[in-house]
């Protein structure tokens, strides 16, 4: 099984995305009535199923997001058959996954 790490380090989360050509965005309609830059975050790459659901935002709205909600980055640098691999999650930092990695 391919390995899964976990990192809160805005430089290595944003090269990891970059170099698999994904960007920061939000669930469109997910920010909170007054609330600048809320919303929920997800990584978006061309060419996928978001394009209807998400909105592009800058690297500082979502590290902004990403430490309001004190969010973790779960990822998998390769898959078993050691292609590059393009899963990732955004987790709690508290959660039992977290502690557990």
């Amino acid at each position: 099984m391919a390995e899964s790490k976990i990192t809160t380090n805005h430089e290595e989360i944003r090269r990891w995305v970059e170099q698999r050509g994904g960007h920061p965005a939000k669930v469109k309609g997910t920010e909170r009535e007054g609330e600048s830059g809320g919303g929920l975050l997800r990584i978006d790459y061309p060419g996928y199923s978001g394009e209807e659901t998400l909105e592009e935002i800058t690297w500082e709205q979502f590290f902004d997001q990403f430490e309001k909600n004190a969010l973790a980055f779960l990822y998998q640098d390769t898959l078993e058959s050691g292609e590059m691999s393009r899963f990732s999650k955004l987790i709690d930092r508290d959660s039992t996954e977290a502690k557990a990695a």
